[in-house]
């Protein structure tokens, strides 16, 4: 007869809590799902054409509707998490996100296809700031630190697998459905995510006796898109007068919600977050790096489709080592001396902006240039990392929505701004020469990012 014995509890209790971490793996994917669906598309543009017959602007609207129906909640996102509970806006997001997926995937016309890629992209506006909200809440410490870094990681490596994964599929035509596999592909794994969110996500979060701010939603709301949308839709379309007058109003709008979120009870945005430590040069900080970041993915792609001949596919394995790089090391920073961790986004921004100018003088893609796509990845991947730690350190728990909330906005703005602004030089005198163009895009985009290291002097 064999006796046991159970492990004494102060084995058990010094096990350390791995449940967190199979949390943050399932947000993280469900991150990394939605954060892939912004360039996936890119690479479809024409079979989607040939398929359904779509005209120039259909197409524009299937690319662009995802980033406006997003922008519709992108501020609200991460407070309706806060007041109806974080699990339940996740879960919510995501089922959401799946649904418009295989309707995406199963349009049969391109009225269809635009009105779901709207309707997924706020499904992900749901989901997305609850990521930031609830590492905020979970972990703390050199554990905050790392989970930080796997989302800063998860970031920079899904703008670029999107065109890695888009070019794969279409070009596989599996069971001859053409670029529907681009968004069917997300069916499986949205499943997966919502299932195991229910499992591993913590319920409650919700916050009584606190009331939803409609007057800064009505206000939020149409503010962010009559931005956004002349931004996205504004190159081709030759920027009408009506451009210009949406941007304008939609400035306007930003003013007056400023004004309204100062004088209500519960504000959608608390702009008091603004004042903790390292928050506002954090956001501006962030702000100057994703929109260079943004106008470096779109320039840098199209220039070797457009201007080097290469493929879809060809040009998003061409851009797939300095994303990796950049994952990893956005991932692994802190591990560098303690000492140094100050100095990493200022100095990443500098190499980064050196980066930029290699491209601008390598742009034949030779070595110089792939060089240069490296040396992005280890500059700007340290930098990142840290940026997002510093920013949020000192961010109490009560106000991780509101910061989320900001972050988000920035996030996706910030990118925007970086297609829309780069984009457009980038197009304008890509039409003479794609060379050129990408000289004086990179030229501009170092520029910007040697003002983000002056601003992260300044923390």
């Amino acid at each position: 007869m064999t006796l046991t014995t159970p492990a004494p509890a102060v084995d058990r209790e010094a096990r350390p809590d791995r449940r967190p971490w199979f949390m943050l793996a399932v947000l993280l994917l469900g991150q990394f799902m939605a954060l892939l669906d912004v360039t996936v598309v890119n690479v479809a543009m024409t079979d989607i054409r040939t398929d359904l017959g779509a005209s120039g602007a259909a197409l524009q609207l299937v690319v662009s509707g995802y980033t406006v129906g997003y922008a519709m909640l992108l501020i609200t996102g991460a407070r309706l998490g806060e007041l109806f509970g974080r699990r339940r806006l996740f879960v919510t997001g995501t089922i959401a996100f799946t649904v418009c997926s295989a309707l995406c995937g199963l349009a049969p016309g391109e009225a269809v296809l635009i009105v779901a890629r709207i309707a997924q992209g706020a499904g992900a506006a749901l989901m997305m700031p609850q990521v930031i909200s609830l590492i905020q809440a979970r972990f703390t410490g050199a554990a905050r630190a790392k989970a930080l870094s796997a989302y800063t990681a998860v970031i920079s490596v899904a703008f670029v697998a999107g065109q890695v994964l888009g070019g794969v599929l279409v070009g596989a035509d599996l069971f001859g459905a053409g670029w529907r596999p681009i968004f069917l592909v997300n069916v499986p794994i949205g499943v997966v995510v919502a299932v195991f969110a229910v499992k591993l996500v913590p319920g409650g979060g919700a916050k009584t006796g606190r009331r939803l701010d409609l007057a800064g939603l009505a206000i939020a709301v149409p503010a962010v898109v009559l931005v956004v949308l002349p931004l996205v839709l504004g190159h081709e379309t030759g920027r009408p007068a009506w451009t210009y007058a949406s941007i304008a109003a939609g400035l306007l709008l930003a003013v007056l919600f400023v004004v309204v979120e100062r004088r209500v009870r519960d504000p959608l945005v608390d702009l008091a977050v603004l004042k903790i430590r390292g928050v506002a040069p954090g956001l501006a900080t962030l702000a100057a790096g994703v929109a260079s970041y943004g106008g470096f993915l779109f320039c840098v792609s199209l220039h070797l489709q457009s201007g080097l001949g290469k493929t879809a596919m060809a040009a998003g394995l061409a851009m797939a080592p300095g994303g990796i790089v950049f994952g990893l090391c956005g991932f692994f920073w802190n591990r560098l001396p303690q000492r140094v961790h100050a100095w990493l986004t200022p100095c990443g921004y500098g190499g980064s902006a050196i980066a930029y100018a290699l491209l601008a003088v390598g742009r034949d893609g030779g070595t110089l240039f792939f060089a240069a796509l490296l040396l992005f990845g280890l500059s700007m991947g340290p930098a990142f990392g840290s940026l997002m730690v510093n920013a949020l350190t000192h961010v109490p728990l009560e106000r991780a929505a509101d910061v989320s909330g900001l972050l988000t906005t920035t996030l996706q703005l910030g990118q925007v701004v970086g297609v829309a602004t780069f984009g457009s030089v980038f197009l304008t005198l890509a039409a003479t020469s794609s060379a050129t163009a990408l000289t004086t895009a990179m030229t501009c985009a170092a520029v910007l990012l040697l003002g983000g290291a002056g601003l992260a002097l300044r923390r």
